[in-house]
């Protein structure tokens, strides 16, 4: 089990995320504004661990003057494997490639349209 709170950063500003909820395979931590941590497993014909991130914050309504309105985002990490065949390390290796790629100056392209 994941100790509490989670803090994540986004733009260099901590964001200590309070556990709300959990189960058997399931754990989600929350503060007051709205911007969620959840990690989940699932096994099955194929084994899936997801670790999302969904984030909410208030913005001018760029078609109303002076109204403001809520927008939500969310990023996904899924790893998706058989249950044989992978160990454990060459799973978080595989993750932390990905992980480690995703620079910002990646992002900006991907968040950009390139492919």
């Amino acid at each position: 089990m994941f100790s509490e709170p989670q803090t994540v950063t986004i733009a260099t500003v901590a964001k200590p995320l309070p556990r709300v909820s959990f189960g058997d395979r399931k754990g989600i931590f929350e503060d007051t504004l709205g911007n969620r941590l959840s990690i989940s497993h699932t096994f099955g014909r194929r084994n899936r661990d997801i670790v999302r991130l969904d984030v909410t914050k208030t913005a001018e309504d760029p078609l109303l003057d002076g109204v403001s309105k809520q927008y939500s985002m969310s990023v996904q990490l899924l790893i998706d494997v058989p249950p044989v065949g992978f160990t454990a390390q060459q799973k978080v290796d595989v993750a932390k490639a990905v992980a480690d790629f995703c620079t910002s100056a990646t992002l900006l392209k991907v968040v950009g349209g390139e492919s």
